[in-house]
């Protein structure tokens, strides 16, 4: 039986099982996190609004449980997202005309409970009425994780900065905090190049978003020119900055 198993092709209808066993069971966490995380956001309003000697001594401790549920639900999200791509060759990309306002709109409430929770400002700077065809939904995704990413790194300011260039919209997310550290700066290129090929998520603890990142970057194609990432220390606060721009 033993010598039976060992010469089993690697793709046989066994492995493809496992495959979609995995990406259930990933969908399955993924809604049990998402469920986590509603019930600490309505927690988490319902202790903003009583006056703070009132507050649970445990605020800031569900605070960061908050940050951290988040984060385990963007992985998720994102592995399933480059699951379906890898799986399903024809996985629909849904390029259609958005208006920034309707962009900014779904980032900002994703995060408010959490940026609030935290202690930390979000400035938005865009024209509301600017409208660029992208896919709304991958696009939303990896703003928020980017800002959920500045979380960690910032003083107490996050910037969401949209503006268009030369025939090229640049998102921007930056924070005032110390900047991205060398490690974090290398990923990033790393991830960069890898989108177009293998991927290494030893690198960082932080590749698999910026993998899946600058998958979606590369996924915006229009006349010869493709979607680039980047990240990189300085901007307006002078800390880090997570650059993603659409042709």
């Amino acid at each position: 039986m033993d010598d039976l198993l060992a010469d089993t092709p690697p793709d046989t209808p066994n492995t493809q099982d496992l495959f979609l066993f995995l990406a259930s069971t990933a969908h399955d966490m993924k809604n049990s996190l998402s469920v986590l995380s509603g019930t600490l956001e309505r927690l988490l309003v319902a202790q903003s609004a009583l006056p703070a000697p009132k507050r649970e001594s445990a605020y800031p401790e569900m605070a960061h449980m908050l940050y951290q549920t988040k984060r385990l639900n963007d992985n998720l999200m994102q592995l399933l997202a480059l699951y379906k791509q890898v799986g399903q060759p024809d996985y629909p990309f849904d390029l259609q005309p958005v208006a920034l306002g309707q962009l900014v709109e779904q980032v900002v409430s994703i995060g408010r409970v959490l940026l609030q929770s935290r202690g930390i400002r979000l400035e938005l700077a865009y024209d509301p009425d600017l409208i660029w065809h992208l896919d709304e939904d991958l696009v939303v995704g990896v703003l928020s994780h980017a800002i959920n990413n500045a979380i960690h790194y910032t003083c107490n300011t996050v910037r969401l900065a949209i503006h268009e260039s030369d025939g090229w919209l640049e998102l921007r997310v930056e924070d005032n905090g110390p900047g991205y550290p060398p490690a974090l700066l290398k990923a990033g290129a790393i991830a960069t190049r890898e989108a177009a090929g293998g991927v290494n998520f030893l690198t960082n603890s932080a590749g698999l978003g910026l993998y899946f990142s600058s998958k979606v970057a590369k996924m915006h194609q229009h006349r010869g020119h493709t979607g680039t990432l980047r990240l990189e220390n300085g901007g307006a606060y002078g800390g880090g900055c997570f650059i993603l721009r659409l042709p």
